[in-house]
């Protein structure tokens, strides 16, 4: 072993050791029921909360919720609360005696690691529940840093933690070896049924997501429509895709409707896998029902109704082209163990799915980052509307932006304890 991996190694089981100190994995709790959660849950859908506010998710939580799930942006509110201002400095104090060798941004990473861990614990004790862990957005065009991270939060807490990752190209890499090594992913940040249906068929994780509220704030913010059910076509379109694949092609992959922005999303979308709503969209549904506890049915096959133009745009979030399947045969054929997620990008775009996976410029990056989690739709109007740029690779792409922006925040908290 090197001098390099004998750091490495060290930092990870000293990181694994502070994760999980004082972590008392919880016995059989129980929780009540609510008629509202069980309504849902007979329609067929699991339900899940995104918050990593304890308080937030006791106020909502019943026997009905599974999971909860938590990012940078939701881990990061919690640190900037000061919860972990302790834990933060002595993290850091053992990781450098453990191991000498990490350079800062190594320290960052393995103190943030330690901190995601700890805020996942957290729910896991407080809810016996299971926690979507997700990882650094440094990573995310990394195929090796990615699945090594995944595996090292996997071994925190092999019976309660799920890894997200990041729908890049080397995403789709790292998540399908953390996959077939049988460690469960939520491949995040989708938003179409394409994007999704190259998911299931290539990397086979357990989950995928359609950040459905971002897509309706798209359209409704920039007056291409009223917004409404745009996020819902693309959701539903993709559970159909996905019953499809699990019922005849092998397919194990469940679908979760994220980035809900309101109690009636959740109505208009029961029956489809997964829910993980944020609180404020789960108490308005809660409330609603509670004022008039009519039936909750699945909705699965409805056929919602899209006012959005142009429609060349917003169609391909729903449309699920032949080609998308080649692509995955192709991809079947060839031997990816040492692809790089350029390589794997290359590899789609020449063999039917130009339109994924764009190769942007620093310039364009920087303009995305500026944006936020909304895209300015004036300036990218003209490669939206020419076809060199699709929607769904341009949410994806400002998603993951947006999230590295709070892990800066994150980040930057981080550096100013550890200097203290």
């Amino acid at each position: 072993m090197s001098t390099v991996e004998a750091v490495h190694q060290n930092a990870a089981e000293a990181a694994r050791k502070l994760a999980r100190e004082g972590f008392t994995p919880p016995g059989e709790k129980r929780f009540g029921s609510h008629p509202a959660w069980q309504a849902l849950r007979e329609a067929g859908t699991r339900l899940w909360l995104d918050t990593g506010d304890l308080d937030a998710a006791r106020a909502l939580w019943t026997g009905d919720f599974s999971n909860l799930t938590t990012n940078n942006t939701l881990v990061n509110k919690e640190v900037q609360k000061g919860l972990f201002d302790e834990l933060i400095p002595r993290a850091g104090q053992a990781l450098r005696e453990a191991a000498p060798g990490l350079s800062a941004q190594e320290l960052v990473y393995e103190v943030g690691f330690v901190v995601n861990c700890r805020a996942a614990l957290r729910l896991v004790e407080a809810f016996d529940a299971t926690v979507s862990v997700e990882l650094h957005p440094g990573m995310a065009h990394d195929a090796d840093l990615s699945a090594a991270y995944g595996r090292r939060y996997h071994a925190v807490c092999p019976e309660r933690f799920i890894v997200k990752v990041p729908l890049t190209p080397a995403g789709f890499l790292a998540a399908r070896r953390l996959s077939m090594e049988g460690i469960p992913v939520n491949y995040t940040l989708g938003f179409s049924a394409r994007q999704n249906v190259l998911a299931a068929a290539f990397s086979r994780p357990a989950y995928v997501n359609v950040f459905l509220g971002r897509l309706n704030a798209f359209v409704a913010d920039h007056g291409l429509g009223d917004g409404r059910y745009v996020g819902e076509k693309a959701a539903m379109a993709t559970q159909l895709a996905i019953l499809d694949g699990r019922g005849n092609r092998g397919w194990k992959t469940l679908l979760i409707a994220a980035s809900m922005r309101s109690g009636a999303q959740v109505a208009d979308l029961a029956g489809l896998d997964v829910f993980t709503m944020p609180t404020p969209a789960a108490a308005e549904f809660l409330k609603a029902y509670e004022q008039d506890p009519g039936p909750v049915t699945s909705q699965v096959g409805r056929r919602f109704e899209v006012h959005a133009e142009p429609a060349s745009v917003t169609d391909a979030l729903w449309e699920v082209p032949h080609s998308m399947y080649e692509v995955a045969a192709a991809l079947a054929g060839e031997r990816v163990d040492g692809w790089t997620g350029a390589d794997f990008a290359r590899f789609v775009r020449a063999n039917g799915a130009p339109y994924l996976f764009r190769e942007w410029t620093a310039d364009e990056l920087a303009r995305i980052r500026k944006d936020g989690k909304i895209p300015d739709w004036a300036c990218w109007k003209e490669e939206l509307l020419a076809g060199r740029l699709a929607l769904d690779d341009l949410m994806t792409t400002s998603a993951l932006h947006s999230f590295v922006a709070d892990q800066e925040a994150l980040d930057a908290r981080i550096r100013g304890l550890l200097q203290e």
